[in-house]
């Protein structure tokens, strides 16, 4: 006998006693999206097939005319509504290489629909057990695997790296003012990061009240990497002028270039300033949301090699081992998962080295009258920032247990193996196609292009050029970026254009434009390569035989 009731709000639910009938139901709606979606595919392209006129209006014209039905719409009819957005949206094809968007893998998914089905709030173990229980699974497993002490050590999952950074502050402010989160933030408090490190913390400084004027942007060397002297300098500039370093933003790999900052240098250069002034050591936090996955081979047999990897991968991963190797001296750190974890938005972990450290932003009994403090329940996490939190544990749970160590290692591999056999072939098919990352092993490739096809990167490095001459290669590479933009749709590049911070003979700090290739879909693989830099090849001559028209006067 049929359960569905006519014009029942229950047909709007999953069934309460699980029966195969319902569930049948679920699941052809279920197969209906996961078809139209495989419909969609386009194997040859980055977009999901479908038209999607995006005119000028198009935003103004959606606001114009979307309206909530009066009646009930049949799931299905919903559906196809729901397919209809997915049109012309990108897709992790081979030619998927841009910055560092995943494919959300099938364990990561399954985690994120077993989260969904009891839909339970991580805030509390008594609203959501499931959760809670995964989440202190992965705080240990991840806790392990960079050196923590798991019986210390503490955490939870949180809204991206963003989400560790500003914790990771709101721990340093409460660590030198303990009445801050009562009394307001003193100001005099200072924190610094690199020239490359990503812009989280400029929101985290303008979320505090601490201003971003209170940032101190360190140097960066040619690797990308911070220069721990002028750290040391410019912690000595601000305590000389009545300020306290309180945070250090330490990146572990960044995000164009993937710059690994020393943190074993960062930490020990710290020490030596604050105690130098009598005072405590800031807080250091390691960004290590997208460079962190590498710390699956912080415990491989690198002699032995058990994976077979070939030599160039090896010593690739080999050295950025060896720059990741001090993660665990962080006071606290972060994994997006949602990056190099391969599950869904938004998974992202956040570690601290002492859960102790928490106490400090946690809420007193009296203020968390909805949840916690009660004779049930064990697990409360009043000290973070959302009161309700997604259980998305779940998610990163399930694909640490698919992938393993070995499966991380395998696909992380993968990707430095396809970038290494890139950077190869455009160096001997585009040389005027300048490698501006190459002292980085990594998953992605910056090239910078110079007008009159001379390398003249060591040059800027070195502050040997003019801000006029920076800023004309800086137009030329410019043009290849909105050229390589506005056909995306064939082959998707990085959208960024920054790379390093430089100075010039006439003492204008500028920055250096590069154009990127990201590696970051499973499916491109080594035999894509030629095509890739073919196409690449073909865009870069396009856009050198337009600027040298430019140049051409009228009539020429």
């Amino acid at each position: 006998m049929s359960t569905y009731k006519e014009n029942s709000v229950q047909n709007f639910f999953p069934s309460e006693d699980g029966n195969a009938e319902e569930r049948q139901q679920f699941m052809q709606l279920i197969e209906q999206l996961i078809t139209g979606v495989d419909d969609l595919k386009n194997p040859d392209g980055v977009n999901l097939l479908g038209e999607k006129e995006r005119s000028k209006s198009f935003y103004t014209d959606l606001i114009q005319n979307s309206v909530i039905p009066s009646n009930s719409t049949d799931q299905k009819e919903v559906n196809e509504h729901l397919l209809k957005l997915l049109h012309n949206h990108p897709y992790h094809s081979k030619y998927f290489l841009t910055n560092i968007l995943p494919m959300a893998s099938t364990p990561g998914i399954l985690g994120m629909i077993t989260a969904f089905l009891v839909n339970g709030n991580n805030l509390w173990d008594v609203y959501g057990p499931a959760g809670a229980e995964a989440e202190v699974r992965v705080i240990s497993m991840m806790s392990k695997l960079v050196g923590y002490d798991p019986q210390l050590s503490g955490g939870y999952t949180t809204w991206g790296g963003q989400g560790a950074i500003f914790t990771g502050l709101r721990l340093a402010i409460a660590k030198f003012a303990p009445n801050a989160p009562r009394k307001g933030v003193p100001r005099n408090l200072y924190t610094f990061c690199s020239e490359s490190a990503h812009y989280s913390l400029f929101k985290s400084m303008e979320a505090t009240g601490l201003g971003s004027d209170h940032l101190i942007k360190v140097r960066t060397l040619a690797d990308s990497s911070m220069d721990t002297e002028d750290l040391r300098l410019k912690m000595e500039q601000v305590i000389s002028d009545g300020g306290i370093p309180v945070y250090i933003v330490a990146t572990t790999g960044t995000t164009d270039a993937m710059g690994i900052d020393n943190v074993q240098l960062i930490k020990q250069t710290a020490e030596e300033v604050s105690a130098g002034h009598g005072m405590q050591r800031p807080h250091i936090h390691a960004d290590s949301a997208l460079g962190g996955f590498f710390a699956f081979f912080r415990q491989y047999d690198f002699a032995g090699n058990p994976l077979e990897f070939q030599a160039p991968v090896l010593n690739a991963l080999r050295q950025i081992n060896n720059r990741m190797q001090h993660l665990s001296l962080a006071d606290t750190l972060c994994f997006d998962f949602q990056k190099l974890g391969q599950t869904p938005y938004s998974t992202s972990l956040f570690l601290v080295k002492n859960a102790a450290d928490l106490q400090l932003v946690d809420l007193a009994e009296e203020e968390t009258p909805y949840v916690g403090h009660r004779g049930y329940g064990d697990y409360h996490t009043g000290y973070t920032l959302e009161c309700s939190r997604m259980a998305s544990s779940i998610s990163i749970y399930s694909a640490l247990l698919a992938f393993g160590v070995t499966g991380y290692q395998r696909l992380l591999a993968q990707f430095v193996e396809v970038n290494l056999e890139f950077r190869e072939t455009l160096r001997r098919e585009v040389p005027e196609a300048v490698i501006v990352n190459d002292l980085n092993p990594a998953i992605m490739t910056l090239f910078r292009l110079y007008p009159d096809k001379q390398n003249n990167f060591e040059a800027e490095l070195s502050g040997l050029c003019s801000h006029a001459e920076i800023e004309r290669a800086n137009d030329l590479n410019a043009q290849l970026f909105e050229v390589l933009g506005q056909n995306r749709d064939r082959m998707f590049f990085g959208d960024t254009k920054k790379h390093l911070v430089v100075p010039t003979t006439d003492n204008q700090d500028t920055t250096l434009y590069a154009a990127k290739l990201f590696v970051i879909s499973p499916y491109t693989q080594v035999s894509h390569i030629p095509e890739i830099v073919a196409y690449l090849k073909q865009n870069i001559d396009s856009v050198f035989h337009s600027y040298a028209d430019a140049l051409q006067p009228i009539g020429g």
